[in-house]
């Protein structure tokens, strides 16, 4: 079964950073586009951050520029997202999905775009 799988969510302080990743299972996430989403309890999905499959492109919401980056290892098969600077609506459960070809458009946010999701991983950002 082909899907990813997130890692590296938990419980920090207001201000305080985590790194999370996301890795393929049943195949390598090299070279695919990915993208972080998060759902806050009683909202709607967001888009976070997308990385092209080379890592030369990427893109933020607005939310969360300047406070997030998105990278990744190809070779290694993992993408990270280093959230820093976390406030309280930060909290949320982080998912990752990846689509095989680059997305040119400029709605990379869009969750029907992707093809592999994974189950999320927990931020919760309290004092």
């Amino acid at each position: 079964q082909l899907q990813v799988v997130e890692s590296g969510g938990g419980l920090v302080q207001p201000g305080g950073s985590l790194r999370l990743s996301c890795a393929g299972t049943g195949f390598t996430l090299d070279y695919y586009a990915v993208a972080w989403f998060r759902q806050a309890p009683g909202k709607e999905r967001e888009g976070v951050a997308y990385i092209s499959g080379s890592g030369g492109s990427t893109n933020y919401a607005d939310s969360v520029k300047d406070r997030f980056t998105i990278s990744r290892a190809n070779g290694k098969n993992t993408v990270y997202l280093q959230v820093s600077s976390l406030k309280a609506e930060d909290t949320a459960v982080y998912y990752c999905a990846a689509r095989p070809v680059d997305y040119y458009g400029s709605s990379w946010y869009v969750g029907a775009l992707y093809n592999y999701w994974g189950q999320g991983t927990q931020v919760t950002v309290s004092a």
